[in-house]
């Protein structure tokens, strides 16, 4: 690899970074934001959905957009989206304020991950699979810590901090992007002539707007409902439409000539369904314990946001570490073995949640914390290859795409759930009903990966 290569390939890598880096951040923020504006904790946890919801739609639009307008156009557009959001929303005169910049940022840094990889594997021909481990490293890497970046941030300057660090980041990966990635191609003459009609048929415009609509709408009709204890008629019609809307979208994307989310692959391999089904159960898991633990900790058990972040440390380096392990292990056994085990110790970790008490020594959060990690670790490896396998050859950039979707539906799942149990006010009693919930998910995970190997025994024999 050339020394440009390197340099295009750090310049890549500090970009891509802020999505996972900012997603996990945020995990040690949420107490103190909601102290900071006097919200429920049902209200605080839109920083986390709204996130979520717009990389979900971002990512899949922007990697459209990127292969019409040109991939360098949009990573260093994405860039300047991202500085603009860090700068703005450390002066965020209220929470709305603050939720609007949060998505911002979402689509900024959607836009860098969407094509960074691509701009690798383009632009860099020569030893491509070991650049591509650099990236991988650079996305798992911030995601692992985050949390404790946060958590230092936040306990030496305040929540404003963790907007501000991403600005040394994206002035980085500019400078270098924009003297390291080469120019696009000029646009062709189909890109050129495209009417607004036809580039919104291309990204499902309308499924979008249904999916985005039906999906809020459902959100705050039972997250409102949780916050005012009781479930009034405005309530049901609000979560109502939202059903309608999150309807009309499965019929529409039925018929989409290029849907949004392609229904009609999920009906054509049922393999390929089951294991989306699985990685949204997973992610589920995983984020309802990497969102729901640090305010455990903080608003229950009174631990600083620096300890949080040291705490939570060991979660993102189990994860780290077990993965090159997981993956020579995958590639003698097969993703089942992995997976079993993988549900067994969330299963262990979901179960030990429900044991932790006032009066529990707090390090010992760190064994819910490390077998979850490890498990991550295995998943992380063992999915992607369960993927790869469900899949035919000819669709597998869409299964590729299906497989990042599914993980966004997951952690927005977990913070609903988060939502609706604590409601008002993060409590130990919550967080133990949560910890059983994740046990009969873990459970059925387990359930689900013993069967398929079996079904697969049979097919063999």
């Amino acid at each position: 690899m050339n020394v440009r290569s390197r340099w295009l390939l750090i310049s890549v890598g500090l970009g891509v970074l802020l999505n996972p880096l900012n997603s996990s951040m945020i995990s040690v923020a949420i107490a103190r934001l909601q102290n900071v504006y006097h919200l429920d904790f049902t209200g605080v946890s839109w920083i986390i959905s709204s996130f979520y919801i717009a990389s979900a739609i971002a990512q899949p639009v922007m990697g459209k957009a990127s292969d019409l307008f040109g991939r360098r156009k949009i990573f260093l557009a994405g860039l300047v989206v991202s500085f603009v959001a860090s700068l703005l929303a450390p002066l965020s005169p209220n929470f709305g304020w603050l939720i609007v910049f949060r998505i911002v940022q979402a689509i900024g840094t959607s836009m860098i991950v969407s094509v960074g990889m691509a701009i690798v594997r383009i632009h860099i021909t020569e030893k491509q699979a070991t650049a591509l481990s650099v990236m991988s490293i650079f996305l798992s890497g911030a995601a692992a810590i985050g949390p404790f970046i946060g958590g230092v941030l936040i306990h030496w300057w305040d929540w404003h901090a963790i907007f501000i660090v991403n600005i040394p980041f994206v002035v980085m990966s500019f400078l270098l992007a924009w003297r390291t990635i080469p120019k696009d191609k000029p646009p062709t003459s189909i890109a050129r002539d495209m009417s607004i009609r036809k580039w919104f048929d291309l990204i499902d415009a309308s499924g979008i707007l249904l999916f985005t609509v039906g999906l809020v709408a459902l959100l705050i009709g039972l997250l409102s409902a949780k916050t005012s204890g009781n479930v009034s008629i405005g309530h049901v019609i609000v979560g109502l439409i939202g059903l309608m809307l999150l309807t009309a979208f499965v019929r529409h994307e039925l018929k989409a000539t290029s849907p949004f989310i392609p229904l009609r692959t999920f009906a054509k391999y049922p393999a390929m369904t089951w294991i989306n089904i699985e990685f949204i159960l997973v992610n589920l898991l995983y984020y309802s314990l990497f969102f729901g633990l640090p305010s455990y900790l903080q608003i229950v058990r009174h631990v600083s946001e620096f300890q949080t972040g040291i705490l939570m440390l060991s979660l993102g380096l189990c994860s780290l570490v077990t993965s090159p392990i997981a993956g020579r292990w995958i590639d003698k056994s097969g993703p089942r073995p992995a997976l079993i085990v993988s549900g067994m110790l969330m299963t262990f970790g979901s179960v030990w949640i429900v044991t932790l008490n006032q009066t529990s020594p707090v390090i010992s959060v760190c064994i819910a914390l490390v077998v979850f990690g490890i498990s991550n670790g295995l998943n992380n490896v063992a999915m992607q290859v369960a993927l790869f396998k469900s899949s035919p050859k000819e669709i597998i950039g869409v299964a590729s795409g299906v497989f990042m979707t599914s993980r966004y539906l997951g952690t927005i799942l977990s913070s609903l759930l988060i939502g609706v149990l604590m409601g008002n006010k993060f409590s130990a009693g919550g967080f133990r009903l949560l910890g059983v919930i994740l046990s009969v998910i873990a459970l059925s995970l387990v359930f689900m990966s013993w069967r398929r190997r079996e079904s697969a025994q049979l097919e063999e024999s």
